[in-house]
């Protein structure tokens, strides 16, 4: 069995010990808190309790000596002092709580602050980025474009030369202007490239353009429908509607289905034929947006650039 904890033997004033004991203090801590102080003041004792309210012994009861300055507590004898002591305590607290308090607003102020900026720097990011692919996208129209005009001249320029052949007229001064090369010969001057999926989406669009020539209406219709469907999936590949295609559906069947060329591309953009040829649809995990974004570029040049599909036709001829 383990000794017992000796117990210190403390002096106390018992009218001091009368004012702590009125203020609320439990008597062992008054005790201690006028041992420790000397039997001074209440103040004192009062800072001293502050300050040690924590320690491990605080309410236990120690051996008193009563001092012989011995007077009858007086329960109601609260000094000015003890009582402004009090309110110095309170406003203390008060104003510490609204510190921490003024110190949180102002890191939250900067958690706004620094969290606006990242989402502006990221839609401004996303913006140049935009920018920069719908200027490309144009250059390469414009290109497209002047290639197809300058072929078409060339093209002109032959006619011109074969007519005049026909007719037995006085060709051009062939020393000052070189001849121009025979369509065969430019053909085999061609570098050789390795067929694409772009390609085979480039070639179905010129088809079913050619197909339906005289009919520019029913082309733009299925051009239109056909970059709704791939920019539906592009933008919300999650949403299994817009990755399914009843192929009975009469208006699908009216712009796209019945058109040669419309099933083949959707096929090429990612579809499948799916339950017996009765729907297209496109798998969520097969699903390039990539891949659709050059689909949709394609079919969007294919709107607006009246040259689409003559290099092509003319390469052939």
């Amino acid at each position: 069995m383990q000794p017992q904890q000796e117990v210190p033997v403390m002096e106390v004033n018992m009218n001091l010990l009368g004012k702590l004991e009125s203020l609320g203090f439990p008597r062992a801590r008054a005790v201690r808190g006028l041992h420790y102080t000397g039997n001074t003041t209440v103040e004192d004792a009062v800072n001293w309790l502050i300050d040690h309210e924590n320690d491990a012994d605080i309410d236990q009861m120690p051996l008193v000596v009563i001092n012989l300055d011995v007077e009858s507590p007086q329960p109601n004898d609260i000094t000015e002092a003890i009582k402004l002591k009090e309110q110095e305590l309170r406003d203390r607290v008060c104003m510490k709580n609204r510190d921490e308090e003024k110190k949180l607003e102002r890191e939250r102020e900067k958690e706004r602050i620094r969290a606006g900026k990242a989402l502006l720097e990221a839609k401004r990011i996303a913006e140049e980025n935009e920018r920069k692919r719908l200027l490309a996208l144009r250059k390469a129209e414009k290109e497209e474009e002047k290639r197809a005009r300058e072929k078409v001249l060339k093209k002109l320029d032959l006619d011109k030369l074969e007519r005049k052949q026909a007719l037995g007229l006085p060709l051009e001064n062939r020393a000052a202007k070189p001849p121009l090369p025979s369509m065969q010969e430019e053909k085999s001057s061609l570098p050789v490239k390795s067929i694409t999926k772009a390609d085979h989406m480039r070639e179905c669009l010129r088809s079913l353009k050619l197909a339906y020539k005289d009919d520019n209406a029913k082309v733009k219709k299925a051009f239109q429908t056909l970059l709704i469907y791939v920019g539906n999936v592009a933008r919300s590949p999650d949403e299994e509607k817009f990755r399914k295609i009843r192929l009975s559906n009469p208006k699908f069947q009216e712009r796209v289905g019945s058109l040669k060329g419309g099933i083949k591309f959707l096929e090429l953009c990612g579809f499948e034929r799916s339950e017996g040829d009765e729907f297209l649809v496109f798998p969520r995990d097969k699903v390039d947006v990539q891949s659709l974004n050059t689909a949709g570029s394609m079919l969007k040049s294919a709107l607006t650039n009246p040259y689409f599909g003559l290099l092509e036709k003319m390469k052939e001829d």
